[in-house]
């Protein structure tokens, strides 16, 4: 059995600047966990697979498409491959979202 703990994964390098840490990386799907402080944000993009984001902590503005909705922990948001998403914190707590994309993708995500 593997375990993976969030804590003691490296952050990744991402244009967005945020804290990105991989914890699942196989051709079947992709996880990744981000925290966003307060005012922090990933840029818009597509990504060429399909996406999901739950949220672990807090509250993330979610925007799929041209819809920006404020949702609360506990909560999944499903994004279509090839629709613009990104997520940003407007709160004043921390956020924490796992993303999965399935499958990983083998395309690069554009950035907008």
């Amino acid at each position: 059995m593997k375990i993976i703990n969030v804590k003691e994964m490296p952050i990744v390098e991402t244009p967005h600047k945020v804290d990105v840490r991989k914890l699942y990386d196989y051709p079947s799907a992709q996880a990744m966990h981000i925290t966003l402080q307060p005012g922090e944000s990933l840029k818009p993009h597509i990504t060429p697979v399909d996406v999901f984001f739950y949220i672990l902590e807090g509250t993330a503005d979610v925007r799929v498409a041209e819809e920006t909705v404020s949702v609360e922990k506990d909560n999944l948001v499903e994004s279509p491959k090839d629709i613009v998403h990104c997520l940003s914190n407007s709160s004043s707590a921390i956020t924490r979202i796992l993303v999965v994309k399935a499958p990983k993708p083998e395309k690069q995500t554009k950035l907008l």
